[in-house]
């Protein structure tokens, strides 16, 4: 009876070692402990600034359409039908249209309006590009309302998540937890504890490793997103056992089966 529960053992241990996932591996935010903590002030949550090589969506309104109408550039005479012919194209003419749309900030932060001419956008908010449009256009309109938003908002997911690719992003502001969950959330075989952020920022790039299991990551810098920021979500090492080349694999599996017709030719001897 003995032999053979000392077989039975030993397949569990090898079969064990070839499922490598643990609970604590597969949980985000083990390290958060919220009974009895305080809120805390989001540090991070800095307002986005246009930078060069950004696309802005521009739309000056007022109570007298055709006042306005100089100042937005859909309205400029032949641009219209082409936007309408990309209508047609569904969700990927929409977006394209968008992107018709848009202003270009350029390499020195400029942009060039109708009327206005060419404005400093770089490094201003977009609060602060409304209001300085909005005071431009004050000697032509008493009742302009500057609406000023990202055309080109993305994050780029890559790795171990469900649906990696370029999420594009509507709102001002996006944290992590909000793309990661665009993406569909981590696969079984993310490595939570080291999640590569990439980010182009004043003519450099940016390196910066994220903790999904740590409370540190709420108070990260790094916790509220820019556009075209890349995240990188790396497997853990029983991934790389399932996708290994597969001689190494069946060697691996092919040395434990013959360990285990060994112990039992042994045993029942």
């Amino acid at each position: 009876m003995n032999k053979y529960l000392l077989l039975i053992t030993m397949i569990m241990i090898v079969c064990s070692m070839s499922s490598c996932v643990y609970h604590r591996e597969l949980v985000s935010f083990s390290g958060v402990n919220p009974i009895g903590q305080e809120s805390e002030a989001l540090l991070s949550a800095a307002e986005l600034r246009a930078e060069p090589d950004d696309l802005l969506r521009i739309t000056v309104h007022s109570f007298n359409p055709e006042a306005a109408a100089p100042f937005n550039i859909e309205n400029m005479t032949g641009q219209m039908q082409q936007m309408q012919q990309l209508n047609q194209g569904g969700a990927q003419g929409n977006y394209m249209m968008e992107l018709f749309n848009g202003y270009f900030v350029d390499r020195e932060g400029y942009i060039s309006m109708p009327v206005l001419g060419r404005l400093k956008v770089g490094g201003l908010t977009l609060t602060e590009i409304e209001k300085m449009i909005t005071e431009g256009t004050q000697p032509f309109l008493k009742d302009a309302v500057v609406n000023v938003r990202f055309l080109n908002f993305k994050i780029n997911v890559l790795g171990e998540v469900n649906q990696p690719g370029i999420i594009r992003i509507s709102n001002q502001r996006v944290s992590i937890l909000e793309a990661i969950g665009n993406a569909g959330d981590f696969t079984p075989y993310a490595n939570r504890t080291n999640v590569l952020l990439v980010r182009e920022e004043g003519g450099q790039r940016i390196f910066q490793r994220l903790n999904f299991q740590s409370q540190d990551i709420f108070n990260s810098p790094y916790f509220f997103l820019k556009q075209n920021d890349m995240l990188y979500v790396e497997p853990i090492k029983a991934r790389v056992a399932t996708v290994q080349d597969p001689f190494a694999r069946g060697v691996t599996y092919g040395t434990a089966f013959i360990s285990i017709i060994t112990l039992a030719v042994a045993l029942f001897r």
